[in-house]
């Protein structure tokens, strides 16, 4: 049993899951923060199941769309589908199931995010297409992500939100997409030769390794931008920029291992550096709401 559970968790790659849930946690923390950043339990859970069946029925849709590719491409061809460890009608199910959970947990939540949830599932899914006509991909995949600091924010508030809260909301989201566009495009260039040999688009392919890598530097360098003018709209001090600082050290670093070192390191800067960097947003966003600068309760 535990070893089917592990397999479906590995086909959705449910450990990237940290990537998202950071940042949907973090808003629905500045959302509630008239109650120190607690929803209610009812909310909590079903944001947490909104969120893991969002990203279940996006991952599973793009194992599927892409399984041609990935039997062709020698670094994909032992994932599930190619290999044969998953069927496809099996695939297929866990997509339209985790689509229904999505759309099930924003009809208890309130009736804004009921209204949303289908134009959130065909984004979340529409990503796994873009490859096919368009370079930009990676921005593609940075609004499907940047929709679950949205979804939690309007989960907390519905239609309640104060022309700040929206352009908090719209700020931290923009955050995400330039953050996602940056360590999207690091993480295209283990595809570079292959993608280039079978029609597939990107900005790696489209300008090259070595443009592709400075337009990321500069998308994570507006984000940081971003990500601190985020903190002055929240009113955050002291706990926020020390968190600032962690990743903003996060993301050099990240730069300079995909400059400096072989491809093989690039899960290390993928998954380790940038897991560090949500994990943190979302620890020193929780200090800030619950203590006031992270050092006195409210």
């Amino acid at each position: 049993m535990f070893s089917q559970i592990n397999k479906w968790l590995s086909f959705v790659r449910f450990s990237h899951t940290i990537f998202a849930l950071p940042f949907a946690l973090a808003a629905m923390l500045v959302a509630a923060r008239d109650n120190r950043g607690w929803p209610g339990w009812r909310t909590f859970g079903l944001i947490l199941l909104a969120m893991v069946c969002a990203r279940t029925c996006a991952m599973a849709f793009n194992r599927i769309v892409d399984r041609k590719f990935d039997a062709l491409n020698p670094r994909t061809a032992n994932r599930h589908l190619p290999s044969g460890q998953i069927g496809l009608m099996s695939a297929m199910i866990l997509c339209v199931l985790s689509g229904a959970g999505l759309v099930a947990a924003s009809y208890f939540l309130n009736p804004l995010c009921f209204y949303l949830s289908p134009i959130a599932l065909v984004a979340v899914c529409f990503y796994s297409l873009t490859k096919r006509f368009t370079d930009y991909t990676h921005v593609f995949l940075g609004i499907a992500l940047a929709l679950a600091p949205i979804g939690a924010w309007l989960a907390v508030k519905g239609t309640n939100v104060s022309m700040l809260e929206i352009l908090q909301m719209l700020t931290l989201a923009a955050s995400v997409i330039l953050w996602l566009v940056g360590f999207d495009i690091i993480y295209a260039l283990q595809d570079y030769e292959f993608d280039k040999s079978h029609g597939l688009r990107s900005l790696v392919v489209a300008w090259g390794p070595k443009n592709a890598l400075a337009a990321a530097f500069l998308a994570h360098l507006i984000m940081c931008g971003v990500l601190l003018a985020f903190g002055v709209l929240c009113r955050f001090r002291i706990a926020y920029l020390i968190g600032w600082f962690i990743i903003v050290g996060c993301l050099v670093l990240e730069h300079w291992i995909a400059r400096r070192r072989s491809l093989n390191w690039i899960n290390v800067a993928f998954f380790r550096l940038n897991t560090v960097v949500s994990a943190v947003f979302l620890i020193v966003t929780a200090a800030e709401i619950i203590f006031r600068g992270g050092f006195r309760l409210r």
